[in-house]
């Protein structure tokens, strides 16, 4: 049972658009009362503010490299008391299965994961994941009260063109009273219009306000995203005094070192120090996503579990405490939960390759050759084509450093034996080695960069022996492993133990190996990710993501 206490605080009541100085009574894990202090003119600066607990209204906890539990313990010290979660990552890898494994993970502890069900595995038919999740799996799915969304309906083709396999898992939610996530970037216009009249509630793929305005037109919600790799607040915060009561904030992806750092908090204090009205910033950060997905997370209301954070003032949110179900979680930066033991599930079949399998063979006698390139940009999931020359000797295709050109490589980490596919890619900017990643979003594939054959091979095949990591190799023979073996996409250790090792890794791709990205290792998990524009590489080829088929 948890404990009774009395709080002297400052009340940030969102809703009613006030603070004011009161005794906060918690019992039985609730507010049990809430008594103003008779005659205060305003907030009292000695006291903390305590409002409702933040909430990031779509990630995957799998791409901070930790399972739910360790998650959640970094989370919790930033004041995040729920996330609204989807689970494709690992449901490519593993399938229903693996969508268990989350849900099992996150019971040990109290923070309250709101999981969808993944609603496109495998995310396309153009690439090999481990496993299908049906539209039949999905019913199943949702008879788990704990299953809140269907999640990002990714095939935005599927749902213009009224694809049956399509509509049938959105009626499913439907059916089942489940919101319907959407993942559509790029889309304006009549073609927004008609992706939302299907059914679909948010968007989080947003990067133009133009985009997003379409968007909210058409009644759809949209999340503004701020995570390790794809970056768009900036972009879009713009939106906001218009538009607060339809805008959510979120990370996507978040990678464990900028998780210790600050999550939805940080959101929240860039929009304030912009001038933006403080009760609309929070309506955002925790009200919001509790309306739209039904989340089981109080509002400081009396009767409402006891989920609420106490922070320091109202610019900079530091946060002093976090509460769940009236239980006393972090103090100033300190998780108080402890850390439970992690299962380990996986799905890895593949088999160390040799650099003979990257070469590109060109035409006989060429000294070069026009290839389409794929450009990546720092802080987007977007890419461009580029139809570039690039050198030819001994009559293969290189790539051209001058040109800021290098190798990409993803290897079916399912089939064994399957041939690696091959391509290039600009904007990464390593000077030498390789990065490589059996996190590819969003079938999990072995994705690789690289200045040279030799060091993508040694890259590639650490995280084949170790069945799942992050590899850096330099061109010296210096040689760096994160390994991930739950799944080949989140460890087992914990989170600040994973969040020195990534931190040291991303250091060595920088500092060392030269690329300039701020996240090159998240940047690089998304080059194998097709539903996003224009140019991507599955293990099956080079792939336009407008056109949605094949290049070569």
């Amino acid at each position: 049972m948890a404990a009774e206490f009395v709080l002297s605080v400052n009340l940030v009541d969102i809703s009613a658009r006030t603070v004011c100085p009161v005794a906060l009574r918690v019992a039985a894990g609730r507010v049990a009362a809430i008594e103003p202090v008779a005659g205060a003119p305003g907030p009292d600066p000695a006291r903390p503010y305590a409002l409702p607990g933040f909430v990031d209204a779509h990630v995957h906890v799998e791409s901070s490299l930790l399972v739910p539990s360790e998650f959640a313990r970094l989370a919790l010290t930033h004041g995040t008391v729920a996330t609204v979660s989807d689970p494709h990552e690992i449901g490519n890898v593993l399938g229903v299965s693996g969508v268990q494994y989350m849900l099992d993970n996150a019971a040990a502890g109290p923070f309250k994961f709101c999981f969808g069900a993944p609603s496109c595995v495998p995310a396309t038919p153009f690439e090999t994941a481990g496993a299908e999740i049906t539209a039949a799996d999905i019913e199943q799915l949702f008879q788990n009260p704990k299953i809140g969304y269907l999640a990002e309906m990714m095939n935005w083709p599927g749902v213009l063109h009224r694809d049956p396999g399509v509509l049938e898992k959105i009626e499913l939610a439907h059916r089942y009273g489940r919101p319907v996530d959407g993942h559509a970037p790029g889309l304006q216009g009549e073609e927004a219009e008609c992706y939302a009249s299907a059914g679909i509630s948010t968007d989080h793929e947003c990067f133009t306000a133009t985009e997003a305005r379409d968007k909210l037109a058409a009644g759809m919600k949209v999340l503004i995203r701020e995570g390790s790799a794809a970056r768009n607040f900036d972009a879009l915060i713009e939106l906001l005094p218009q538009h607060y009561e339809q805008l959510m904030f979120c990370s996507d992806d978040k990678h464990p070192d900028t998780l210790l750092l600050g999550h939805i908090n940080q959101l929240v204090q860039r929009a304030v120090a912009l001038g933006y009205s403080v009760f609309d910033v929070l309506q955002m950060a925790c009200l919001n996503p509790v309306a739209h997905y039904s989340l089981p997370v109080g509002q400081l209301r009396v009767g409402d579990p006891a989920d609420f954070i106490l922070v320091d003032n109202l610019t900079d949110f530091n946060v002093l405490k976090t509460y769940l179900d009236g239980e006393l979680v972090a103090e100033n930066g300190q998780c108080l939960l402890p850390a439970t033991p992690v299962a380990l599930v996986n799905n890895f079949r593949a088999q160390p390759i040799e650099a003979a399998a990257l070469a590109l063979p060109a035409s006989a006698g060429q000294a070069t050759a026009t290839y389409p390139v794929m450009e990546c940009f720092d802080g987007q999931l977007i890419t461009a084509r580029r139809d570039l020359q690039l050198p030819v000797a001994n009559g293969q295709l290189q790539p051209d450093p001058s040109q800021d050109v290098l190798k990409l490589v993803v290897l079916n980490r399912y089939t064994p034996g399957a041939p690696p596919a091959v391509a290039f890619i600009k904007g990464f900017g390593l000077k030498r080695g390789a990065l490589a990643s059996s996190v590819g979003h969003d079938s999990h594939n072995i994705t690789a960069v690289g200045h040279d054959d030799e060091s993508l091979t040694r890259a590639i095949n650490l995280v084949v022996q170790a069945q799942g990591g992050l590899a850096a190799v330099g061109a010296a023979g210096e040689e760096r492993l994160l390994p991930l073996p739950v799944a080949g996409l989140m460890s087992d250790r914990p989170g600040p133990e994973v969040a020195a090792a990534y931190a040291a890794l991303d250091a060595f791709a920088k500092t060392q190996l030269g690329s300039g990205l701020q996240a090159p290792f998240m940047t690089l998990s998304f080059m194998a990710l097709l539903v996003i524009p224009s140019l991507k590489l599955s293990d099956k080829g080079l792939f336009d993501g407008e056109k949605f088929e094949f290049v070569r």
